[in-house]
């Protein structure tokens, strides 16, 4: 009697109850699960759905589809087996942050990026059991929008004092020696240690790069023992059902939310000080001219995930938060229409609109859970009036074209986005 193979669905829904159950449990046996023709197709179906530039070599989806995604997949597959899969070097890519500064991207090839998803696959149910309920960055089922309420609950129930937590290039000074110390934690496989520490390796001596499919796991078990830290702090200064510190942390975006009581300021200074601590173990740095402490009960707010979050009294007389886009990401969305608008100025503009609408669409889903009724009604009225001014040059004519254009026609019959609708947290 043959036994049936395991999905891979199956496999890692196993692998996570099995880690759930034993948090002590070393997994042995993980490659032979890698280097599978179903984890390599989730994983090239995964690095597709993404999209994303070519990597270093050149080579597209386009291109290894021409030629065959099965042989394509194969050739990997050989390599793993083999032990001859070696990965290429990343390519840089520099994305502006809007204050004079830069983001370094390392874009991995395609073929790298197959090979990353299909150890992520494998190694993430491990590490999901062990996550705190705080972290959401980059997991499964988890999203930013929760993330966002779970700052605003803590806002409500009177968590006033804000730690706002800026870490200096996180990402850039993570320790290899140190991730696969905590990775081989639960890991006792030799192949898949050695795949991951050279994957480590082709981004540089250290850190991990910002644009790498397996990067967004490996910063969370990174961090996971601060995560751990601070889910401590809340079970100790526990009163019953009552907690006085929550956090929350999106990557390496942190913010600790503590209770606004006088009798608690001794817990603020506590928890900045055990944050310290665990940072230096891990050789983490705080960006001391960001890190800040706020106090919403002086009506001060603080930014977190692209919002900013001030305490106001409700129609109620309750105490409420207030959630709204950030000036600075609105900022940096007008500058990327606006840019569209000049590079294609002498372009239809129904093309125009083409390439603005999803732009606008994937901006506003973010942002339309907060209170951003007035700052949506800005942009759609700047971006109807690049509209309008496109039409006109189009004419030779100055002005926006308010006779010879209603903006009901604008919104219709060109296809302009005009969903602006605000759906608040509850």
């Amino acid at each position: 009697m043959t036994k049936a193979l395991v999905s891979l669905q199956d496999l890692r829904k196993r692998i996570y109850i099995k880690a759930k159950a034993d948090k002590t449990l070393r997994f042995w046996g993980l490659y032979v699960h890698v280097c599978k023709a179903e984890t390599l197709s989730a994983a090239y179906a995964m690095a597709k759905k993404n999209d994303g530039a070519p990597g270093i070599d050149g080579v597209t989806f386009e291109a290894i589809e021409v030629k065959g995604v099965e042989a394509f997949l194969e050739d990997i597959r050989n390599e793993l087996t083999t032990g001859t899969y070696r990965p290429t070097r990343n390519r840089r890519k520099e994305i502006p942050k809007g204050d004079g500064k830069v983001r370094i991207l390392g874009i991995p090839t395609i073929r790298d990026r197959v090979v990353q998803g299909a150890l992520k696959l494998i190694l993430e149910p491990i590490f999901e059991a062990d996550f705190q309920e705080g972290s959401y960055g980059y997991r499964p089922k988890r999203t930013n929008h929760q993330a966002v309420q779970r700052v605003a609950e803590a806002v409500v129930h009177h968590k006033t004092t804000v730690i706002d937590v800026d870490l200096k290039s996180y990402f850039d000074t993570v320790r290899h020696d140190l991730l696969l110390k905590k990775v081989a934690e639960r890991v006792n496989d030799d192949h898949v240690m050695y795949l991951l520490k050279l994957i480590l390796k082709a981004s540089g001596v250290r850190g991990v790069p910002q644009g790498g499919v397996i990067s967004p796991l490996l910063s969370n078990i990174y961090l996971n023992e601060v995560d751990k830290m601070l889910e401590r702090a809340k079970e100790v200064t526990r009163r019953g059902r009552y907690t006085y510190i929550e956090y929350a942390r999106f990557a390496d975006d942190l913010v600790i939310l503590v209770d606004g009581l006088r009798k608690w300021k001794w817990l603020v200074q506590a928890v900045y000080k055990r944050l310290l601590e665990e940072l230096a173990k891990l050789d983490v740095q705080i960006n001391i001219e960001k890190t800040r402490q706020v106090d919403l009960a002086r009506e001060e707010s603080f930014p977190f995930l692209g919002f900013d979050f001030r305490r106001v009294k409700t129609l109620r007389g309750q105490w409420g938060v207030h959630i709204t886009p950030r000036i600075k990401a609105r900022t940096l969305l007008l500058q990327k229409i606006k840019e569209i608008f000049r590079c294609f100025i002498s372009q239809p503009v129904d093309r125009v609109i083409d390439l603005v609408n999803p732009i606008l669409r994937g901006w506003v889903n973010y942002f339309r859970i907060g209170h951003a009724s007035r700052c949506f009604g800005y942009v759609k009225d700047w971006v109807e009036k690049k509209v309008r001014r496109h039409l006109m040059r189009a004419k030779n004519r100055s002005g926006f074209g308010w006779n010879r254009w209603s903006s009901q026609w604008i919104y219709r019959n060109l296809g302009l986005f005009a969903s602006y609708r605000v759906r608040y947290i509850s």
